[in-house]
């Protein structure tokens, strides 16, 4: 089971590694991190870096292509190069998905035409562009293998929700097992639509 994960400059980390602590679990699963060359790669603040140990254009087919998110992806929804290679690996892929804001990526691949996606609550205009019908669930699954996840976090949830497709419930079961996964956060501000606007205002003033 090959599984690929794009990175790039400006990537959230938590949106490839959750997925990635999850998939690896599965039995015969091969996992790898590409990007345009191989090297690494820093987040969004510049603070943490992933390194890919394969470049894009020798990964030449998947059985899933999982294109997580970040504010690098602002800049890449013109990239052509990247977009054509989503394009020619989500043809061999059996599961296309993406997590938070790498959904840009997929619309801007031409992929989410006409189908229902998620993506952060902060890009829906921008995922709509794409011609996708945003909804606010957490993972949404749409016809030919396409699966995506709104922010961040969710980007767990859509990983045992593939492993269930991959391997049947069990295993997916022992994946959340595996990385101990059995949320009990102390607050309900998890999505734009239950937090207070005090915590959206200083998310707005932290720029």
């Amino acid at each position: 089971m090959r599984i690929v994960i794009p990175i790039f400059e400006g990537i959230t980390a938590l949106d490839a590694v959750g997925p990635y602590d999850v998939l690896r679990v599965l039995p015969e699963s091969d996992v790898v991190f590409a990007a345009h060359a191989p090297g690494p790669y820093a987040d969004g603040d510049g603070a943490l870096s992933l390194v890919a140990t394969a470049a894009l254009q020798d990964v030449t087919g998947a059985d899933v292509l999982l294109v997580p998110g970040g504010l690098g992806t602002r800049r890449l929804v013109t990239d052509e190069p990247l977009l054509e290679w989503i394009r020619r690996v989500h043809a061999t892929t059996r599961w296309t998905t993406s997590v938070c804001t790498g959904s840009l990526l997929l619309g801007a691949a031409g992929l989410l035409d006409g189908l229902e996606a998620t993506t952060h609550w902060s890009t829906v205009d921008a995922l709509e562009s794409y011609g996708a019908t945003y909804t606010a669930r957490r993972v949404v699954e749409q016809p030919g293998g396409i699966i995506t996840a709104a922010g961040v976090s969710s980007g767990i949830d859509m990983a045992l929700r593939l492993a269930e497709l991959i391997a049947g419930r069990v295993a997916a079961e022992a994946c959340q097992l595996a990385v101990e996964y059995d949320p009990q956060p102390p607050f309900d501000s998890g999505s734009y639509a239950k937090a207070s606007q005090e915590a959206k205002d200083f998310l707005a003033h932290r720029g």
